[in-house]
Order: C-alpha cells, then sequence, then structure tokens
C-alpha cells in the first residue's frame, strides 16, 4: 500500500474481533453455586460518571484490572465454571476439533510481498507464539514453499523473559531501493499497547542501537531510512495522551536521537480520540507526510505536515483518505459533500477523486471527480493499488464484488473481476511496489482460496486453497429478510442442513455486530462447521443496522439515541426464525463479541424469553461508565456521552449493567473476557457476571489472563476458548450429548 497507516476505522481501533470471533463458537450452561466469598471490598466506592452526581456502584472493585480481590474472583470463576464445562460428554472432543483446527498445517500462509519475497507470520503447535518468514515469491507459488525463518517469536520471548505476542511490522519501501530496515510490533501479553523496535530484514537480527520505542499505544510510518514519524505516548506518563488513551502529538524522531527529543510537527487536543502519522510515496518519488487528526470516533481531519505551515486537506470530516492511483487521491465520503463553486454534490457512500499533486501545489481543491457511486444494497469497502492498477472492493447484497477502475479524461469507468462464486473476497495485500495483488475468497460452505492477480495482464488465477475442515454434504444457504419494528427489512444468512424438520426443533445459534459501521459478510469457519452444522445445528448472520453492509447510512440509522433500532432488528431475526419454525427459544442461541457483547447484554435483559444460550464476549456492558475505562471514550461518537444529560437519558434505558433485573427468568449466560483486554475493560464482564452471582442466578464466566482485545494470545488458548463456548451451546441448545 503506498500510504503506512491504516484506515481511520481501524486505526481506531473498533470495538470487534474481527472474523476469529465467527470462527469461534460454543459453550455449556450450569448453574452456579451460591457464593462463600466473603463480602465485596471496596463497596464504599462510587461511580463519578456525572458532574451533578455521583452513583454508588457496589461492584467497582472489579475494575482493578489486576487487583488482588478482584484476580481471586476471576479465579474463582474460572474454575468453577471450566469445571462445569469440561465434564460435559463432549467436551473432549471438541477441545481435539478445535485444537486440530487451531494448529492445522492445512492453513493458507498469507503473505506480503517484498523485493520479490513473500514474507508471512506462522503459528501452530510448535511455533505457539509464531515464526516471521520468508520465501521466493516463485516458491511460494508451489505446493510446498521453502520457507526461511526471519525471526523466531518463541524464541525472543524465551530468550527475553517476555509474554511477547507479535503484532505486525511496518517496512520501509521506496522507488528503486529494496527493503530491508522495518520496524516491527511485540505486545506483552496481547495487548493493543506495544513495543516497536528496529529489524534488519539482511542480518535478520534487531539493529544494535536502531530504533525502539517504550510500550503505548502507538503508530508510525517510515519518511526515510533514518527518520520516522511517530505518535507515541511521549512521557510515558500518560501527558501525552488523549482521554481516549491515544497519542495526541506526531513528532519527527531522527536516527540517532533520543525518543524524547523528537521534533513535534504537530499537535492536537486532550479532547480528540487521537492523532496519528500517515506518509506516501508519490510516482515522483516524492515522500509526502502528515497527520491524521480525529476529533471523534468518526470525524478526522487530514493534514500534510513539512512543507511550510500544516496544510489541510479540504475534504469532509467524515470521510476517510486513501490511496493514491494515478496521481488521484481516492476520498470514500461519509457524508454528503456540496461543492456549489465546481457545481458538484456527492452522496453519502461515495468513492470520489481529485489531483493530489495539484492540490499540494495550490494549496486548494482542484476538481473533484465521482468514481463509483454505490446503489441502496451497496457499499464501498476499499481500493488497493497493485502496480498500475486500482481494485475496488464493494458490497452487493451483503456479497463480494471486485472492480477494476481506469482512469481518463471521460472519467471513471470499472471492469468487474471475476470471482468463484458469491461469498466474501478481500484484498489482503497490494502494493504499487508490487504487481501482484493477493486476494482471499471464502463463503459459508467453501473453504477459503488464494488468488493472484496479476496488474500486468489484468488477470486472477488460483494459487492456494484449503481442504474441507467440515462434511459440508447437505449443507445449504440461503439468505432471507425479516422485518424490523419500523418496518425495515434486515437480510441474515441461514446455514442448515437440506433435510432439517420446519418443527421448531433445530438447535440454531444466532450472530450478531451491528456497530462501527463494521459489515458481516460469508464466511467459512471450520469451527462452526465442525462443532455445530455437523452435529445438526443451524448457524445464522444477521446483517442489522449498526454494520456497514449497505454504507454508511445502515451504519448511521442506529447511532446513539437510536440505537434501539439495532436491537429491534436483532429481535425481528430472532423471531423470523421462530416464525419459520426452523427452531424455538429452547433451542435458539445467541452470540456477539465487543460491540456484539453489548449487543448480548441487551438481548439478555430485553428478551430473555427468546433465547437459552447467551454468548457474551469480551463486551460493553456498562453504557454509564464505559467512557471512563481505556478506550471507551473515543466511542462515545458512536454510543453517546454519559456525561450529556439527553445521551445520558437513552443509555440509562439500555445499559446491561444497570437494567438487569433479577426478578427476570434470564437463560444461563457465559461470559468470556481477557484480564490484558486493554480496549474494552474486563470489568465489563466481571461487573454483570456479579450481578448474576449476588442475585444468586445461574452464569459462567471464564477470563483468559492474556490475549488482549482477541482474549486469546496463542492457537492453544483460541482452541480452549472455542471448545468451552462450543460445548456451552451443545447442552443449553441440543439439550444432550452429539
Amino acid at each position: 500500500m503506498s500510504y503506512t497507516f491504516l484506515s481511520m476505522r481501524q486505526k481506531r481501533q473498533p470495538l470487534c474481533l474481527s472474523a476469529m470471533l465467527i470462527a469461534s463458537l460454543g459453550m455449556l450452561g450450569a448453574c452456579s453455586q451460591p457464593s462463600d466469598q466473603p463480602s465485596d471490598p471496596q463497596a464504599s466506592h462510587t461511580m463519578d460518571t456525572n458532574t451533578m452526581q455521583n452513583i454508588t456502584d457496589p461492584h467497582l472493585w472489579l475494575e482493578e484490572v489486576e487487583g488482588e480481590a478482584a484476580l481471586a474472583w476471576v479465579r474463582q470463576q474460572n474454575k468453577r465454571s471450566l469445571l462445569s464445562i469440561q465434564k460435559h460428554p463432549d467436551h473432549e472432543a471438541n477441545l481435539a476439533a478445535a485444537m486440530d483446527l487451531a494448529t492445522s498445517k492445512e492453513r493458507i500462509p498469507y503473505g506480503a510481498i517484498r523485493d520479490g519475497m513473500v514474507y508471512n507470520y506462522w503459528q501452530d503447535a510448535t511455533n505457539v507464539r509464531g515464526l516471521w518468514r520468508r520465501t521466493s515469491l516463485s516458491s511460494y507459488q508451489t505446493g510446498e514453499p521453502d520457507w526461511e525463518t526471519v525471526l523466531d517469536v518463541d524464541q525472543l520471548a524465551t530468550t527475553e523473559g517476555k509474554n511477547w505476542v507479535y503484532k505486525g511490522v511496518a517496512c520501509l519501501q521506496r522507488n528503486g531501493s529494496n527493503v530491508t530496515r522495518c520496524m516491527l510490533s511485540l505486545s506483552d501479553g496481547g495487548k493493543d499497547a506495544v513495543v516497536n523496535r528496529e529489524f534488519d530484514l539482511t542480518t535478520k537480527a534487531f539493529v544494535n542501537d536502531g530504533f525502539i520505542t517504550t510500550e503505548a499505544k502507538q503508530q508510525l510510518a517510515w519518511v526515510d531510512q533514518d527518520t520516522l514519524l511517530m505518535a507515541t505516548d511521549w512521557g510515558n506518563d500518560g501527558t501525552t495522551l488523549t482521554e481516549s488513551g491515544y497519542p495526541f502529538s506526531v513528532r519527527l524522531w531522527t536516527r540517532g536521537q533520543a525518543l524524547g527529543d523528537a521534533t513535534e510537527v504537530y499537535t492536537g487536543q486532550a479532547s480528540d480520540v487521537g492523532v496519528w502519522p500517515w506518509a506516501t510515496e508519490l510516482a515522483t518519488g516524492d515522500v509526502v507526510y502528515g497527520a491524521i487528526e480525529a476529533e471523534t470516533f468518526f470525524t478526522s481531519t487530514y493534514w500534510r505536515l513539512g512543507d511550510g505551515a500544516p496544510l489541510q486537506f479540504p475534504i469532509p470530516l467524515k470521510s476517510s483518505l486513501g490511496e493514491v492511483f494515478e496521481g488521484q487521491q481516492f476520498v470514500t465520503l461519509q457524508q454528503d459533500w456540496a461543492l456549489p463553486d465546481q457545481a458538484k454534490t456527492f452522496k453519502t457512500g461515495d468513492l470520489v477523486a481529485f489531483d493530489l499533486k495539484a492540490f499540494l501545489s495550490i494549496r486548494q481543491l482542484p476538481p473533484v471527480e465521482l468514481v463509483f457511486r454505490a446503489n441502496d444494497r451497496q457499499a464501498v469497502n476499499n481500493v488497493s493499488v497493485a502496480g498500475a492498477t486500482a481494485l475496488l472492493s464493494i458490497n452487493d447484497n451483503v456479497v463480494s464484488k471486485l472492480l477494476r477502475l481506469e482512469h481518463s479524461d471521460a472519467g471513471w469507468t470499472t471492469q468487474s473481476i471475476d470471482l468463484p462464486g458469491t461469498g466474501q473476497a478481500s484484498v489482503i495485500f497490494a502494493d504499487r511496489h508490487a504487481t501482484q495483488a493477493f486476494i482471499n475468497y471464502e463463503d459459508f460452505l467453501t473453504p477459503d482460496s488464494l488468488l493472484m492477480f496479476d496488474a500486468t495482464t489484468n488477470t486472477v488465477s488460483p494459487l492456494k486453497s484449503l481442504p474441507p475442515k467440515f462434511n459440508a454434504d447437505g449443507l445449504v444457504v440461503h439468505q432471507k429478510q425479516a422485518t424490523s419494528k419500523d418496518g425495515t427489512q434486515i437480510p441474515f444468512f441461514v446455514i442448515h442442513h437440506r433435510d432439517i424438520k420446519l418443527d421448531s426443533s433445530t438447535p440454531t445459534l444466532l450472530y450478531g455486530y451491528g456497530g462501527f459501521e463494521v459489515s458481516m459478510n460469508p464466511s467459512y469457519s471450520g469451527g462452526i462447521g465442525r462443532l455445530w452444522l455437523e452435529k445438526g445445528g443451524a448457524y445464522v448472520l444477521a446483517n442489522i443496522r449498526g454494520g456497514g453492509e449497505f454504507g454508511p447510512a445502515w451504519h448511521q440509522a442506529g447511532l446513539k439515541g437510536n440505537r434501539q433500532r439495532i436491537y429491534n432488528d436483532f429481535i425481528a431475526v430472532g423471531e423470523a426464525l421462530i416464525d419459520l419454525k426452523i427452531t424455538s427459544p429452547q433451542h435458539l442461541g445467541i452470540m456477539g463479541g465487543s460491540n456484539g457483547g453489548l449487543l448480548m447484554g441487551v438481548m439478555l435483559n430485553q428478551r430473555p424469553d427468546l433465547w437459552n444460550a447467551v454468548v457474551i464476549q469480551v463486551p460493553l456492558l456498562d453504557m454509564l461508565r464505559y467512557h471512563k475505562l481505556l478506550a471507551g471514550a473515543s466511542w462515545v461518537d458512536e454510543y453517546g456521552d454519559p456525561d450529556v444529560p439527553r445521551e445520558r437519558a437513552f443509555l440509562e434505558t439500555i445499559s446491561p449493567y444497570q437494567n438487569f433485573d433479577a426478578g427476570k427468568n434470564h437463560p444461563t449466560p457465559f461470559f468470556v473476557t481477557s484480564t490484558k483486554d486493554d480496549r474494552v475493560h474486563p470489568g465489563h464482564a466481571r461487573k454483570m457476571a456479579k450481578l448474576f452471582e449476588a442475585a444468586g442466578k445461574p452464569f459462567l464466566y471464564y477470563e483468559n489472563i492474556d490475549g488482549g482485545h482477541s482474549a486469546a494470545a496463542n492457537q492453544a488458548e483460541r482452541a480452549k476458548r472455542t471448545a468451552l463456548e462450543f460445548t456451552y451451546l451443545t447442552e443449553r441448545l441440543f439439550g444432550e450429548s452429539t
């Protein structure tokens, strides 16, 4: 990619677990026993959730992430829940299957091309923390590539006595030069906070006296071999971080200079979500760099730095700066954009472009052109540049399409790229320095296939594919619609055996997310297939509002005080499954993580009668305090601000923690979280589970001590969690061993 920064939706880290959540499902429901734990310590703590009042929270002590009392409670709940789940007759087989899937060598080694070499990060049963390795492009195209180890993360962790988790690399590449230096990101236990260390690809070793940062949530971009553009916690004391816990000062850091002596080139405000660096190389070889100031989660100002006073890109606050192609700067709009002086009006969801060099020269907006306009059932995902070709990815009624963009004096045109089916296609690697791009294709019943797009011939060819991970014989996929409370048609996918009886008896798992403009597309999951579908269960993926399936408007329909629409959508899908006689409340379970964990908490309160199993993963649940915990302040643009009376009034109606009613007949929930999650605070899950315990109601709870926001730091831990979840679902929804 030309730009070395992630899109703002990625960088601001929405509350999602990615496809890993969908690839792991399951759990078992057993009643908890009355606790013999002494009364809660620190019960007099109060929540400063509003400047006008303090509300007593007797469970605030559980927010002490590694507090002695809190961890003692966590270990007690882990022990009780694991004993309950692991005694189920299916658990041992589920764990074996999950471990086989997680550590199988029959996985596609996805990679990035640098100087004709393909670099890949690989984890398996032997390499638990992983290998960073490489092979030639020609070898990569064979069935058995000849891999060369670049860095053994397990060995590094042992040598340094650290719980290192690999978090990726940022490598320096410029026209005509080989890639020799990278900044490698390592996390202690899987946190979002990382340490960046300079690595030499030639010597396969860290650079002596090279660039190295202290641990923080940070982002960097290479300017040249001796200069980094850096955003981090400069004082290592939080004074240069926003209220959301992200940097707001961007500085130029020169080789040989102490990190603290880097020169500040842009500073934002503590009230911003964060400020991050970016850099791109133009076709001329010139490097342009700057800062992205995210005032809120969904608004950003883009600045060009390094040539006089900072130059602001004159684009809407709700828009995303993308790649540069043939000198044209792509911009995706999340709001309407009127340009009276150009007699043009663009719509929310449009992809537009303008001449970047002209803008930098005249320091004002040149003519803007429409590149692509989605219809009501489409959405622009992103544009990737491979060599001299631009690839546009879109959603079309929730399935993927890839289009090749062409630019001429007459404007922009598109040409479809053939895909294997109607599933999900993702450009997983593209770079203007490489003429090849890697595309992944999958659908619910088709294992992942790696395709290679050749920009010189404009052709797509199969490169690698996975063997089936489960028996799909007899399975069918249907796309259906449910009618939400306000009449909106909500699409959902159902996967089940063609011979199921429509007698309301099929054990069914319904998954949802509904937030941050994140789309839930068809995807292949060995875990769902082997541990659920093969056993006769049905799996349902709901495309509720709040996501990005149909563009920004689909997301914005559920923002803040309109969020009940999202919950009504999910309820409508559940009721539709019952009306279709696929399942019944006795056999219907639901799952969601992070923002989807909030969805699960709301469903647990609002419609406990509709489900018999609820899997709540790394959730937000205290919505009157979430903005005070970790990265929570960055999400007020999505949920609303509890310190604003009007927005707080709505949050009070939906917050799972505050709306828990011990008098209701709840299904037994399963809470899953991680001590090391430094994005969504584990206190959410802890405190909600504590309400169940205090009420003497059954619940299950598992908190991984490591793992970050993914709730698992390695493949073995992911397999363990998957087996626990599926065993829970089996007991609750099948009611017996399968």
